[in-house]
This record gives C-alpha cells, structure tokens and sequence, in this order.
C-alpha cells in the first residue's frame, strides 16, 4: 500500500532551502511517528510530495496509518494510491478498470488526471480516453463533467501512474520542530486545550505546564489530555510535562489579596512561575487559551497588566475566537469530553472582579503577599517527558499490569470512541464493556463490586491513569489489561 503526502501550500511558496529543511522535518516526523505501526516503513521524497509505502496487508494497519498521516501537522492531502509502471492509455485503462469497474456501475462518473513529465498525450486525452473506456466497459454508467458521483483520480509522474483509491484532507499547519519552543499553560479546559493543538499545528514544539489549584485528580485529568495531544497531534517530538503546585499560592491569595483582584493576582502569578519554568526548558513564549473578554480577567486593560510580569513573549491563539468556535474545534480534535470533565478551577476565587486593573493598584495589592510562597511552588515543580508521565504517577500508586486477561474479569475498553471504532477490542473468553474514559468514574460506581475489572485502552497509559485513580478512590477489584 502506498500514501502520497501532499504538503501544506504555505510550505510551497517558502524559499528553496527553507522548503528542503520543511519536508526533511517532515519526512522525519513521518517516519517516527509511523515506526510503532510499521517498523518497515518507507518514507521518501524531497520536494513536491513524500511517498509513504507500508507492506503490511492488514486492513487495521492501513487505517492506523492513514489516521496518524491526516493528523501529522505540515500535511495539506493524504492519497491512498496503487502505484504502477506507465506503459500506455490502453493498459491504464485495464488497470483503472480493474479498480473502479463495479463500483461504477449506476453511477455518473468523471476521471481527472494530473501529470508532469514528458509524454505523448496531455491529460486531458488520457480523462477522455479512460473515461470513455470505462462508460464502454461498465453497463449503466454516465459520464458528467460537474457534480459527478464519483470522480475517479488519476496522477503521472513521468514513467509511474497512480491510481488514487481515496483523498483525505489532512491538518495543514508547518512540521512540528521547524518552529521554536514554547510553554503551553494547560488547565485541561476547552481553551487551554484547543491553543496548545494550534501552536503544535503551526509547527511549535509545545511543552505543558500544568498549576495545579485541584489535588490529585485534576492532575490526572489535564496529564490525559495532554498526552492525548500529544500522541494524536506531536508523538514526532519528545516535549515536557511540568506540573506545579499552586495550591499554597492560592491560598495566599485568598488571605491576604483584594477579593475584586484575585484574578489577576492569580494570573499574575502563574506567568510570574511560567516564566521560570520556561527558563529551565530554555524556551522564550508562553501560551495561554485566553480571549477577549471571555472572563473578567480577559479584558485588554487586565490582560495588559497580567503580562507586565514577564519579559517572555505571551502567544494567545485564541484571543479573538468566539467560544463556540473553541468548543467546534475541541470537538473536531477531539478533547471536548476531557474539557467537559475538568472543572475550570481558576473561576473559584473571582468574586466582584475588575475589569479594569491598573498598575499601581495591583502592585499595592500584592505587597500582602509572600513572595517566598511562590518561589517554594516553582522550586517543587515536576517535570517528566511526555511519553512518561505514567510512570510519574505510578510512584505514589501500584497498579498491577497483566499482558493476560484473568478468567472470568471483564475487559473496559476506556478509550476514546473514534479510536474504539477505528480499531474494536475483540476477545474471546472474556466479556468486553466499552466505557469512555470520561464516563469511567460516574459508571464503575454503577458496576458490580464483587466483579474484577482490566481497564484497557492503546498505549496503556490512560488506562494505568484511571486505574490508579480508582484505587485512590478505595476500588480494589482492578487491573489494567496490556497485550
């Protein structure tokens, strides 16, 4: 089977060696991303495409490949393509019939052919000529030249031709890692979820940071969505999971700051830890899912005061998107179960906020607070590689793993529902539930105590996450099931 990435047009109109160092990245990131599924995979091409060729004959395989191409930021098309020698008109007309024939049939249909290189015939004698033979050959068929109901495509490529099976539309955006750093502020909501997706599409390399105002489990929750984004949208690269405990900040506030200034105080501080964090990782931005007037504390007057505490750039994607938009597109990457999931703990402490800070007013108002507070929260910060923030967690938890599942327990495949789809757990001497991950701790309180449950999902990750959660909550009758 053979893929043919199309690159994103932006990355066309950049300079002869900024395109080369655009698709060298991007054959790269394909290569790693694709090397879980396909250690024999074949990545090639320098300039107008890269072809993507896998051995694998399994169905599964093909769809996880072209699942992970679609979401590999710098990718503007991927075509699933069979690939074949040019010889002439008449022996691509065998093959294109070979195809297409029986699915022509009761259908208007057209063939669009594109070709570079040198040849006998121009592109459109080959539509007309192929397109004829197919109406000769396949009863009931007709051609039409506008809204056809299937338009069959075609490529030549000098002594090659291309039969195009399907076109799927990938996420645009530049190569992860042909950008800078940043240090995305991640709370798991739908905005700080959405804005790290779009500094990753752009080519970003997007660490988390993640202040902690919720315990354990607000943790465990904002780690799975970042995982998340990063497995779907940035597993080419390995970026960092930082958590910092800001429940003492808070509580600071909460004590010595003016109830209408709390918000921005908090901000404040958050951009004031951010800063150094992003020291340590040696990245200059900061990335925040604020916008406009959303909250209080997104007013341009109180935005203009909260960033007066760093000299790191402060990137908001969002700034001007309307909340629904944000949903739209939480929905469209996927993490609005996560965000519905998460509750916005910033929000507790807003009581008659401003909207209108000025200066000289917050630096009267924080001179009631211990600063020492806040260096304590930035020296206690975590930081774990992505890829292993499970192994993080498990320190204060012990969650047994088994590759096999135990008689009589019953598999939870707890992943999310397009994945469960793409790829359906199938066992045969045990009983399989699928339950999604952010409907898990409402529904095992609804499941039978005196049952053993393996929670399953990929990579093993969120799966080991909801576990150990559950043993937290008191649970004992669980395990996680890792083939």
């Amino acid at each position: 089977m053979k893929f043919i990435v199309k690159l994103f047009p932006e990355i066309t109109i950049k300079s002869k060696p900024v395109r080369q160092r655009f698709v060298k990245q991007l054959r790269r990131n394909i290569r790693w991303t694709l090397k879980p599924i396909d250690p024999e995979i074949e990545v090639v091409g320098s300039w107008d495409k890269i072809e993507v060729v896998t051995q694998q004959d399994d169905k599964a395989v093909t769809q996880q490949i072209a699942e992970k191409l679609t979401h590999t930021p710098g990718i503007c098309q991927v075509l699933e393509v069979v690939d074949y020698p040019l010889v002439d008109l008449d022996d691509m007309l065998d093959k294109v019939a070979t195809i297409f024939g029986d699915s022509l049939a009761g259908h208007s249909f057209c063939v669009r052919c594109k070709r570079s290189g040198h040849h006998e015939f121009t592109s459109t004698d080959a539509e007309r000529y192929i397109g004829g033979g197919l109406h000769q050959r396949v009863a009931n068929t007709s051609i039409k030249l506008k809204d056809p109901e299937i338009t069959v495509k075609l490529e030549i490529k000098n002594k090659r031709f291309y039969v195009v099976k399907s076109v799927l539309p990938g996420l645009g955006g530049f190569p992860l890692g042909t950008q800078d750093g940043v240090l995305s502020l991640i709370s798991g909501g739908f905005d700080s979820t959405v804005s790290s997706f779009l500094t990753m599409k752009r080519g970003l390399l997007t660490h988390y940071c993640f202040f902690n105002l919720g315990g354990h489990a607000h943790e465990i929750g904002v780690k799975e969505v970042a995982y998340y984004l990063w497995n779907k949208f940035g597993s080419s690269h390995r970026v960092k999971f930082v958590t910092v405990p800001f429940e003492h900040v808070v509580a600071e506030i909460l004590q010595n700051i003016d109830k209408s200034y709390m918000g921005v105080v908090l901000k404040r501080m958050m951009l004031r830890a951010a800063s150094q964090v992003a020291e340590g990782l040696e990245v200059e931005a900061l990335v925040t899912g604020e916008a406009i007037a959303q909250v209080s504390s997104q007013t341009l007057a109180n935005l203009s005061v909260i960033d007066e505490v760093t000299e790191n750039l402060v990137i908001r994607p969002l700034i001007t998107m309307d909340k629904q938009d944000i949903i739209n597109t939480a929905r469209a990457i996927g993490t609005e179960d996560f965000a519905k999931n998460i509750p916005e703990y910033c929000g507790v402490i807003s009581v008659n906020p401003t909207t209108r800070a000025r200066r000289h007013k917050v630096e009267d108002v924080e001179s009631n607070f211990n600063f020492a507070v806040l260096d304590q929260a930035v020296a206690d910060r975590r930081e774990v590689l992505i890829n292993d923030i499970i192994q993080d967690d498990l320190k204060a938890a012990e969650v047994e793993v088994l590759s096999i599942p135990l008689p009589n327990s019953v598999i939870l495949d707890i992943r999310h529902p397009t994945e469960e789809e793409l790829s359906p757990l199938k066992m045969d001497n045990n009983e399989v539930k699928t339950i999604p991950f952010y409907q898990l701790n409402t529904a095992f309180k609804e499941l039978d105590a005196n049952q053993q449950y393996m929670l399953y999902c990929d990579k093993g990750v969120m799966s080991r996450l909801h576990a150990m959660h559950l043993k937290d909550e008191g649970y004992e009758n669980i395990k996680v099931y890792r083939p």
